[in-house]
């Protein structure tokens, strides 16, 4: 058997394993991970721009001594089958490299462990230039000139990471992402800020934990939590369905609406020991869509179940067995009519048989629509005053308002901004009021008076009518 070495193209190959699709959120979590494992209190982050644009990540966690920084250097450095802590929020050994190369060129990892400081770095343009794999170890007077080599320094134990090269954006996007990035690590290690286990500071603030299922709400439905086992290990899922709009404030209802919206948050949120690792999504096992957009489904796994998952090197995609899909679809049916109701419950407010209703619904073999109550008695009033050819155009203008009627406006903004669709007011109480001294002009009977007062329009202004 003939053989030779071929070894890759180190240039190339960097350029690869930089695009392998992070975020400066997913690639900042992933960082924060190795502080958790390492079972830090604090983890500052500061993003600086004088005299370069540089991020320094600081955990005050257990430390490395120079060999154990080295191999935290080290591509691929863990075993993916290796059977971990159930607390070890890593897996391959590639997230801080592949997070920082993501993001840098330059990436620098300071570590004390007892009283000495270990420094070293990768610097990806010199190791394209050389061709070869060099570990830099940087000189004492570099990294004592690093925002937290004095805290460092002050400190028992702990490690800085500094990604200097930062090369994915201009500085001043790059600034504008810090505010995002504090939204996604409130989020995504809520559970760790809300038990105190951790505390992360962004620029000298300290996030709070964002729980996206809100369940201190009296009206948030918290469905008994349930548990299936797959190749005996434990899986447990706890559906939510969050308060309907008109239960909650403007701010707290688009605070839970996230960035992303009710529609694209619905769905399942997979966390693996305590850590969100993705959220919003059905897996294919259900379409989004509004009646159901409230339903939150949290997932809870140990970190010995990612072969059932086809969880990523990111963190931040899985798929779900086949068998534990049918369990999911299973869930899935029934909390979705739940979260239905919350809806069709509102509705059936307009199914009061004392209420003479502006719009009916019409069916037509599966399909409806939504047409103007002929029968009104306002209608019938209107139509009884018009001559021949007002009735024809007056029949002419409500198809028109039926025909026309602004469906796809109605849904986004009622998606996006419910709170503040204010329809009641197009009509103020002293419009009202002129309408009501009109019609009493007419010399309205006393019968039809209080036929009027079913209407839409002037049911709760009884007083009004002065009747």
């Amino acid at each position: 058997m003939n053989k030779e070495i071929v070894t890759p193209n180190i240039k190339n190959f960097i350029k690869s394993l930089r695009d392998i699709g992070y975020s400066l959120d997913i690639a900042i979590a992933d960082i924060i991970d190795n502080s958790i494992t390492a079972k830090a209190k604090n983890i500052y982050i500061q993003a600086h721009q004088e005299p370069e644009l540089t991020l320094s990540i600081f955990d005050d966690g257990y430390g490395m001594n120079e060999l154990e920084v080295v191999e935290a250097m080290r591509l691929s450095s863990k075993d993916p089958d290796e059977i971990r802590e159930k607390d070890d929020l890593g897996k391959f050994g590639l997230g801080l490299k592949t997070a920082s190369f993501s993001q840098c060129k330059k990436i620098t990892v300071l570590s004390k462990k007892g009283n000495n400081i270990s420094a070293k770095r990768w610097d990806l343009d010199y190791i394209s230039e050389s061709n070869e794999w060099y570990l830099i170890t940087p000189q004492q007077i570099e990294i004592e000139n690093y925002f937290f080599y004095k805290k460092l320094f002050e400190t028992e134990s702990g490690t800085v990471i500094v990604w200097e090269n930062i090369d994915r954006y201009p500085k001043n996007d790059f600034i504008n992402l810090i505010s995002s990035l504090q939204k996604h690590l409130s989020l995504v290690f809520h559970r760790f800020i809300e038990e105190n286990k951790i505390k992360i500071y962004i620029n000298n603030g300290e996030i709070e934990a964002f729980n996206p299922f809100n369940p201190d709400h009296l009206a948030t439905q918290q469905i008994p939590i349930e548990e299936i086992v797959f190749q005996d290990e434990k899986i447990k899922i706890q559906p939510y369905i969050l308060p309907h709009h008109s239960k909650m404030s403007q701010e707290d209802y688009d605070r839970y609406a996230t960035e992303d919206g009710y529609i694209k948050s619905q769905g399942f949120y997979l966390y693996r020991a305590n850590r969100l690792l993705m959220y919003g999504t059905w897996w294919g096992l259900h379409k989004a869509n509004d009646a159901h957009k409230l339903v939150r489904i949290k997932i809870d796994i140990s970190n010995s179940q990612d072969s059932y998952w086809g969880i990523d090197v990111k963190k931040s995609i899985a798929k779900p067995h086949l068998m534990i899909r049918n369990d999911l679809k299973r869930i899935i049916s029934t909390i979705t009519p739940k979260s239905s109701r919350v809806y069709t419950g509102k509705a059936k407010i307009l199914e009061d048989r004392n209420t003479e209703k502006t719009w009916d619904i019409f069916s037509d073999d599966g399909n409806f629509r939504f047409g103007i109550n002929k029968e009104h008695s306002l209608l019938k009033k209107l139509k009884e005053i018009q001559n021949e050819e007002g009735k024809e155009l007056l029949q002419l203008y409500l198809k028109m308002i039926e025909m026309y009627l602004p469906l796809a406006s109605i849904q986004a903004h009622l998606q996006e901004h419910p709170l503040k669709v204010k329809q009641e007011t197009a009509l103020t109480n002293d419009e009202l009021v002129e309408i009501v001294e009109k019609l009493k002009s007419l010399n309205i009977s006393e019968e039809y008076m209080q036929i009027l007062l079913k209407t839409e329009l002037v049911k709760k202004m009884g007083e009004i009518l002065n009747v």
